[in-house]
């Protein structure tokens, strides 16, 4: 994590979940605080929403772009709704607040807290834990398809029908392997507690220049999840043609953002020039979190 020297913070965006039911006198009560503190602040749809108030509505990709600090109120996923958006110039520190069920993003679980985090960081005493992003790009009849940011993971596997999907994956245009399996999760560390360890795969560390390749569900039992330099940029082919209707392949970005894919489709991942700036009150906090909220070693 870098030491505690940041740029003034002014300009605060709020993000919300999807369901604030119940919500709208916190929010109240924190946008009051950031007033009262001197900042100009901001909000989403969500939030503008709950509150009834859309006077300072400003988008998610906006609020990224112009904004110091982002607040995300909900869990991991509206954390990774606002990754999606990170801007290449302006990369606001992140405050991730828990309201949702698990989050191992998240800073402030308790939102009884917030505002005293809230002071803390205004006073520089909270330290910044950059993540590596993903690019994931698409390329289809040769042509660049679609391009998109993940933080955790992108995952290629197969829709409603139960067969095996052949892939051919290079590493900086080198072949790697050819392989059958339901599916392969390509993952960042900070992903690696996730759907790759579902899969397998290995726990790294965040702080690791590394990208976890897991199969899911190979065809042999030697095709193992592998560690690979972060700086290698990833092909990934997709050799099986669609045979019915829903036999759909998919390619799906923090199990949130769903591409269909084609035969012959090719997926090229590196890792982004961006980073996500979490905003960590403490820099020894990580392997607690694993055994608070995964259970790791019990």
């Amino acid at each position: 994590m870098s030491p505690k020297t940041h740029k003034n913070i002014s300009r605060v965006g709020i993000i919300g979940r999807k369901n604030l039911e119940g919500r709208s006198s916190y929010i109240k009560s924190v946008i009051a605080f950031l007033h009262g503190q001197g900042m100009e602040v901001k909000y989403d749809n969500r939030v503008a929403e709950c509150i009834q108030d859309e006077r300072n509505h400003m988008t998610v990709k906006g609020m990224m772009k112009e904004m110091d600090m982002v607040i995300t109120l909900g869990g991991d996923g509206t954390l990774l709704k606002a990754v999606r958006e990170v801007d290449k110039a302006n990369q606001p520190v992140v405050l991730g607040v828990h309201l949702g069920t698990l989050g191992f993003l998240t800073e402030v679980r308790d939102h009884d807290n917030l505002m005293p985090v809230i002071k803390k960081v205004l006073k520089n005493k909270y330290y910044v834990d950059d993540r590596a992003l993903l690019r994931v790009t698409v390329y289809r009849n040769n042509q660049k398809y679609k391009t998109f940011l993940a933080l955790n993971d992108a995952v290629i596997n197969q829709g409603n029908f139960a067969r095996l999907i052949e892939l051919s994956i290079k590493i900086d245009q080198r072949k790697m392997i050819d392989f059958k399996a339901d599916g392969v999760i390509v993952a960042t560390p900070t992903g690696s507690t996730g759907h790759s360890l579902s899969a397998g795969g290995p726990i790294i560390h965040p702080k690791l220049e590394a990208f976890i390749l897991t199969p899911i569900c190979p065809s042999t039992l030697s095709n193992r999840p592998i560690a690979i330099p972060n700086n290698r940029q990833l092909n990934i082919k997709i050799r099986t043609e669609r045979r019915f209707e829903d036999n759909d392949i998919g390619l799906t970005m923090d199990g949130q953002i769903i591409v269909p894919l084609k035969y012959g489709d090719e997926i090229k991942i590196r890792r982004s020039a961006r980073n996500i700036r979490l905003i960590r009150m403490s820099n020894k906090k990580y392997y607690k979190t694993l055994r608070d909220k995964l259970g790791w070693g019990e």
